[in-house]
């Protein structure tokens, strides 16, 4: 039986390219999700073995989409896809409930590795990346992010991409003054006191790549 994949990535040239690397006998793409809502939904309508996931996505990102997929469907496994620094945000997605990650920069033979290492139930830290570090943050030796909860960390993301609150509404399909009550806790909680401070938190964060 094929291994079947499902792509959250929203990049185009960047799902087309993972699904032409990943065409063989031995895999099937059973969909493709331009953002981490998508991914969620097509998750618990197909039920497919793996979810190749983006971090940085709009709507929803990795890390929570990542959460809802392993409370929907415990049974997929979760296959983070990343770039090089960003051992905090693959914590906390592991965190989250993924089952291991993998640099984007990856070749065929090594992509398969890690997608045959998660399906078989392992969990899969690849190279590239300080492990320590990874752990370290896992541990909860750096708690800094905590604080914000899942929706706090969207609407932060959002800000740092430079959306206004009626565009960070209607992304999130949610009301501004909702816009507005997050923003408002986020600073209060982060001790920030501008849009410009906010970015500047989530870029170094990884919240954004």
């Amino acid at each position: 039986m094929p291994i079947r994949i499902l792509i959250a990535e929203d990049q185009q040239l960047v799902r087309q390219g993972l699904a032409a690397l990943l065409k063989s006998d031995d895999v099937e793409i059973v969909g493709e999700a331009e953002d981490g809502a998508v991914a969620v939904e097509m998750a618990v309508a197909i039920k497919p073995d793996i979810v190749l996931m983006d971090l940085s996505m709009p709507v929803l990102d990795g890390v929570e989409a990542t959460r809802r997929v392993k409370r929907a469907v415990p049974q997929t496994r979760v296959l983070i896809l990343t770039v090089a620094n960003c051992e905090r945000r693959v914590a906390e997605a592991l965190a989250a409930g993924a089952d291991g990650y993998a640099l984007k920069k990856l070749g065929h033979d090594e992509l398969m590795a890690a997608i045959t290492s998660v399906r078989a139930g392992k969990q899969y830290l690849g190279p590239g990346l300080n492990q320590e570090q990874v752990r370290e943050f896992l541990d909860g030796a750096d708690t800094s992010n905590v604080a914000l909860t899942a929706r706090e960390r969207e609407v932060l993301r959002l800000i740092a991409q430079g959306l206004k609150n009626r565009e960070i509404a209607d992304t999130l399909s949610i009301a501004i003054k909702t816009v507005e009550t997050h923003r408002t806790k986020i600073m209060q909680k982060l001790d920030l006191h501008n849009s410009a401070d906010l970015a500047t938190y989530a870029i170094r964060r990884g919240l954004i790549e």
